[in-house]
């Protein structure tokens, strides 16, 4: 598999490489050269997930990876389930929340720790990423315990749920979690930084985990196959996907797969009041804002990494950008969506809930609607309990963690501070 820096083509580097090396030069994302077709998409959907998954990903990578091996990789990442939950006659949840940190993030998570273990050579690794919520616990526990590997996750202090830290910030050993005095986009900066400087690149042997590097982001493209695998055939013909967006990798996963072959008609990116996207397609003007907290904090993005890779897709695929749809809701539309999925007999949580009306407010009567459920409810314990006034067990993997001291060390929005912190 090759891959090429959006930023700077010329840079061209194999799968193994990009795993590694995470961003590219001058903060450059990786991007395939080459996305296949895909042959017979009705016999590939006819397989359970894994199976199906491992001919996915070993038509993307080819044979740089020996077929037993990448099967082996993705059979150990694709524990757990994503089931499809009809919530009415014309809209299905997508759960992704089914794996060992209860959010989607799991899927990427493991899976690129067992790239990672297959490609990383001598020498010792530094992981370094940022978190808005869940990425920092599935990164955690799919790294935990990893020899020679190191973790540091940086995430704004006091604006994930109290739930979402506790699963992350209570490991110690190889992983360290740092509350930095800031918002999600600045945690986002530093990593960038970190990235920049080749000195502590090669000293630490630094690299990501966020949805920025390719092994993350092809395990994604896994569940949406997954999801048309699970619906009627006659409800494939027109289907709509609705995605919860926040750094918009889940989007691009989804594109991707668009792209293999997947009949999927047309995405809504469903975003919270962080609207940088929703705005620059409906005007053409990429002007970022300071980001706003909402009870949807996972998508509290204003400068979303991964949108060079969705208008790479449309400017290769020769699709018109206006044809993506984007909203934006407020929390009081969040809490008001939740009502209306709770009413329709369906749980669910900020984000799902926002995917949700999103694809309702959309959907003409011809279609069939998947949105993604990126979350377990219980991670957002408190306001769902107080938005739908019911109370919520804590499922064991929370309940667990919820006991534990929290470990986080704290940090100023600085570099310098950074650096010597990665350095000790």
């Amino acid at each position: 598999m090759n891959l090429y820096n959006i930023k700077h083509p010329e840079e061209r580097v194999n799968f193994a490489q990009a795993v590694r090396q995470g961003l590219g030069k001058d903060q450059g994302l990786f991007f395939p050269e080459v996305i296949p077709q895909l042959a017979d998409i009705d016999a590939l959907l006819d397989l359970p997930l894994v199976e199906r998954s491992q001919k996915i990903l070993g038509a993307i990578i080819g044979d740089e990876i020996p077929t037993a091996k990448l099967n082996a990789m993705v059979k150990n990442a694709f524990t757990f389930p994503a089931p499809l939950a009809k919530v009415n006659e014309n809209i299905y949840a997508l759960e992704l929340f089914h794996g060992p940190t209860l959010a989607f993030k799991d899927f990427g998570g493991r899976f690129m720790a067992q790239a990672l273990a297959t490609v990383r050579g001598d020498g010792k690794i530094t992981i370094l990423t940022a978190t808005s919520g869940d990425t920092g616990a599935a990164v955690a526990h799919a790294f935990y315990g990893l020899e020679n590997i190191n973790v540091v996750i940086l995430y704004p202090k006091g604006k994930i749920s109290p739930l979402q830290e506790k699963l992350f910030c209570t490991l110690g050993g190889n992983i360290r979690t740092v509350a930095v005095h800031s918002d999600f986009d600045a945690c986002q900066a530093l990593v960038k930084q970190a990235f920049d400087d080749e000195e502590l690149r090669r000293t630490i042997g630094l690299n990501s985990a966020n949805s920025i590097n390719i092994s993350r982001l092809l395990a994604q493209i896994c569940y949406y196959f997954e999801a048309v695998a699970q619906l009627p055939k006659e409800k494939r013909k027109d289907l709509v996907v609705s995605v919860p967006s926040g750094n918009f990798g889940n989007l691009t996963a989804g594109l991707i797969a668009k792209t293999l072959g997947l009949p999927i008609k047309r995405f809504i990116a469903s975003t919270n009041a962080n609207d940088t996207v929703p705005r620059y397609l409906a005007d053409g003007k990429w002007e970022p804002k300071a980001t706003i907290a909402t009870l949807s904090n996972a998508m509290d993005v204003s400068r979303p990494n991964n949108w060079p890779r969705v208008e790479e897709l449309f400017k290769r695929n020769g699709w018109n950008l206006k044809d993506l749809a984007s909203v934006s809701l407020t929390d009081a539309q969040t809490e008001a969506a939740l009502k209306a999925e709770y009413a329709e007999g369906y749980l669910c949580e900020p984000h799902g809930a926002i995917a949700y009306q999103a694809l309702k407010n959309q959907l003409q009567p011809s279609e069939t609607g998947i949105f993604l459920c990126t979350a377990h409810p219980a991670k957002f314990k408190e306001s769902v309990e107080r938005i739908l006034n019911i109370e919520l067990p804590l499922p064991q993997a929370l309940d667990k963690h919820n006991k534990l001291p929290l470990l986080s060390d704290e940090m100023e929005a600085d570099f310098a501070t950074l650096r010597a912190y990665l350095l000790k």
